[in-house]
């Protein structure tokens, strides 16, 4: 029994309630990313979205940003969508930020899954969200990524609990 632990459905609903959330990992060319997909869903459900990409100063049409910190008013929650071994230092600014709501995108494979960065996200008062995608969940979910939330849930890359 994981006590202690909120069920994911909840840990999402408190994610998605945000309204300022940045997505790293956003890139400049979109096809195949997932942290595109997410910031353009994001987008258009009327979020205040932000992509951070210390690479580009634009994507998907929007100015990109070099970094959270570059971000003017700060963010309530983001997204990771970069690789795991940069996780503990996006988390690490999300710390100084005072960020409370973090999602490490997974689906298949690792995604940005990084064990060291939730423990860590996680000791400093963060509720990290360590796998599976927002867009699995309402309002941002379509029957397609139901179906994902599904399956993956059953093979462990969406948590039960978090």
């Amino acid at each position: 029994m994981d006590s202690g632990k909120a069920p994911i459905e909840e840990a999402a609903e408190r994610f998605l309630s945000n309204r300022r959330i940045a997505v790293t990992g956003v890139s400049r060319a979109p096809e195949g990313h997932g942290s595109n997909a997410v910031y353009t869903r994001l987008r258009d459900r009327g979020y205040e979205v932000f992509a951070v990409n210390p690479n580009a100063e634009e994507v998907e049409g929007d100015r990109a940003y070099p970094s959270l910190g570059a971000i003017d008013g700060g963010v309530d929650a983001v997204v990771i969508g970069t690789r795991p071994d940069r996780a503990i230092g996006t988390m690490r600014e999300c710390v100084e930020m005072r960020v409370k709501n973090v999602w490490m995108h997974r689906a298949f494979g690792t995604g940005s899954y990084s064990a060291d960065a939730a423990v860590y996200g996680r000791e400093q008062g963060i509720e990290v969200i360590d796998g599976g995608c927002p867009l699995m969940f309402e309002p941002c979910s379509d029957p397609g990524q139901k179906g994902m939330r599904w399956f993956l849930t059953l093979t462990g890359k969406v948590p039960k609990r978090v």
